[in-house]
């Protein structure tokens, strides 16, 4: 078992804990939304989704985004993922990417779907 992100506690007032798979899922959205610069001692962890906030929504937003995703996923994930693909698509005001990754530990094949307002 690993410890939950983020971190909370259970119903039984203990640190939550998920599974490996739920782990990796975990471990993506922090690479994803932590911007470069914010961890004091990995100062290039990160791919800074969130600061695409304030750029204009459009097909070379969703390029970059998935040029981003995919090297900063690669780079900090590499050992425990493989990268099967990323797709970024924008509608309106709303920036979705979905990353499918297959888990180095037994090849099973997950999808990652995040999306949010911008």
């Amino acid at each position: 078992m690993q410890i939950d992100f983020p971190y909370h506690v259970d119903s039984r007032g203990r640190t939550a804990e998920t599974d490996s798979e739920e782990h990796v899922r975990d471990l993506i959205e922090q690479v994803l939304f932590t911007a470069p610069g914010e961890r004091v001692n990995r100062p290039t962890f990160g791919c800074g989704l969130l600061q695409q906030v304030f750029a204009p929504n459009g097909d070379v937003l969703a390029t970059a985004v998935q040029l981003t995703v995919q090297g900063a996923l690669q780079q900090w994930l590499g050992d425990r993922i493989q990268v099967e693909s990323v797709d970024v698509s924008s509608a309106d005001a709303t920036l979705s990417v979905t990353v499918v990754y297959r888990l180095r530990r037994d090849g099973t094949r997950r999808t990652a779907q995040i999306t949010g307002g911008i």
